[in-house]
């Protein structure tokens, strides 16, 4: 890729993951906000925000703090949203606030996305380590590089 294609190609990245981050904002989640785009050939074709299945209250952790065990990560609601779309995942890019945990990780190999741009590092690396075997391209791209890579 020439250097201008580069230039180009990592404004997108960074502007795609503050759009990912003003999508986290949507969450009711309290102690994690993660927000995901799915991205195909210069198309967002999916959203998500972690959160709470549709129908169920909105209240993602329990009174002890604890998150429910129902509560959807942000790449699976934008994951299953695609499924319900006529658009497609493969050769698609995701942008994501946070790492994903292994069973996203699955998800994101088995839907056919190629590329993974995340903000942070999620605590268990597992599904970025995962990811890099099954050979998906992954890149950390910290919106304030000043910041620490977790949280």
């Amino acid at each position: 890729m020439s250097l201008g294609k580069e230039n180009k190609q990592r404004r997108y990245d960074l502007a795609y993951l503050r759009m990912a981050r003003e999508w986290a904002k949507l969450s009711h989640c309290v102690r994690k906000q993660v927000g995901a785009l799915i991205v195909r050939d210069n198309m967002i074709v999916a959203d998500g925000y972690n959160g709470t299945p549709s129908g169920f209250s909105n209240a993602c952790e329990n009174d002890g703090g604890e998150t429910h065990w129902y509560v959807l990560h942000a790449e699976a609601n934008a994951i299953t949203k695609l499924a319900r779309s006529t658009h497609g995942a493969a050769g698609a890019t995701l942008y994501i606030t946070m790492s994903p945990c292994r069973e996203c990780a699955k998800l994101i190999l088995q839907s056919g996305i190629v590329r993974v741009v995340y903000e942070s590092a999620y605590k268990d690396v597992e599904g970025l380590d995962f990811l890099e075997k099954a050979g998906v391209a992954l890149e950390l791209l910290p919106l304030f590089p000043d910041q620490p890579s977790t949280k």
